[in-house]
């Protein structure tokens, strides 16, 4: 009992305890991860107006919505090729002496994850409009929106990035929406988040608790995928719900030449391998959206088939097997030499 009743020792010892599960639970675990892993031997570091624009990404709060984190379990793949692993972390650095670099991998996913949306959407056309103004690409988006980070001018100067804003969303304002040096560097940040492939050899990733498809009707399994679900979650935020696009920005699908061929090779070229055939008329190139989001035979099939027959376009509908030839025969063109019309 003498010992419980000397205050010094006892503080002394709760403190000596504290210290000891420290180091031994926090600081010990935390120098064998700096230790034992380091950067992918393809991650690139940050570029200047990169990591200014994480600076921007962490002061505007984006951390409290969004994650970047894929985890390994079956619904976080359309978020990433594989779950996220400590290498993808280990060039995060603290800021300054004072300051711990912030949890960019997130708490809380109210917001897409965005691990890989610079894989997912690279476009800056894309970005800078859904940043001025959310709604405008997403109607049902809760995200606020970051107006203060654009001016606008009625001329713009040489120079200027000109963001395609549709007349409706200046609220009166006349003139040119113009992205300022903050948008830019913010833009710059997350068109840097890719998932690095991982080494030759290296095993792959799993993604857990898969869903087994269930096609007890006995029909062909695109007829059981959803087109519009599909054509929603990759296509929508550019072409929007009723394939108009937006004016100057993106183009629409309704009535379009490609989607309305009876052919659809060239379609399946530009989904598989990208498109900028239409750059000269104002428009963003497009990613390989087929590509980057390892969409199958029949997911495409599906999403083409919506397309084809949605919004008073006629065309006749497409079968996997068919688009899985074409995937075949489009897959060695490169990226960089998209389709042309």
């Amino acid at each position: 009992m003498e010992y419980f009743n000397d205050h010094k020792k006892l503080f002394l010892t709760a403190l000596g305890l504290f210290l000891f599960l420290t180091i031994l639970v926090a600081i010990l675990p935390a120098l064998y991860n700096q230790k034992n892993n380091a950067p992918l031997p393809q991650a690139e570091a940050l570029s200047g107006d990169a990591l200014q624009g994480k600076a921007i990404y962490v002061a505007n709060g984006c951390v409290a919505c969004h994650t970047q984190q894929v985890r390994n379990v079956d619904m976080d793949k359309v978020w990433g090729e594989r779950p996220s692993i400590a290498a993808d972390y280990a060039s995060l650095h603290r800021t300054d002496l004072w300051r711990n670099t912030a949890t960019v991998m997130g708490t809380e996913r109210t917001g897409p994850d965005l691990a890989s949306i610079g894989t997912r959407q690279p476009s800056i056309d894309w970005h800078l409009v859904h940043m001025f103004n959310p709604r405008i690409v997403v109607k049902q988006s809760i995200m606020p929106a970051y107006p203060w980070m654009f001016e606008v001018k009625k001329v713009p100067a040489k120079g200027d990035v000109v963001v395609n804003v549709p007349k409706e969303y200046l609220q009166g304002q006349e003139g040119k929406v113009v992205a300022t040096k903050e948008a830019l560097q913010l833009v710059a940040y997350l068109q840097t988040l890719k998932q690095i492939k991982l080494p030759d050899g290296t095993p792959n990733l799993e993604f857990l608790y898969k869903r087994e498809k269930k096609n007890e009707s006995g029909a062909p399994q695109e007829q059981q995928l959803d087109g519009t679900a599909l054509y929603a979650a990759n296509c929508q935020s550019c072409h929007q719900e009723n394939g108009e696009g937006l004016k100057g920005a993106f183009p629409p699908l309704k009535g379009s030449k490609v989607v309305l061929d009876e052919n659809p090779e060239l379609m399946v070229d530009i989904i598989m391998n990208g498109y900028s055939g239409r750059v000269q008329e104002g428009f963003p190139p497009m990613p390989a959206i087929g590509t980057n989001n390892n969409l199958t035979p029949e997911e495409i099939a599906a999403i083409m088939s919506h397309e084809k027959t949605s919004w008073g376009n006629n065309a006749k509908k497409v079968t996997s097997a068919d688009i899985k030839k074409l995937m075949d025969l489009v897959k060695l063109k490169s990226k960089d030499t998209p389709a042309t019309k």
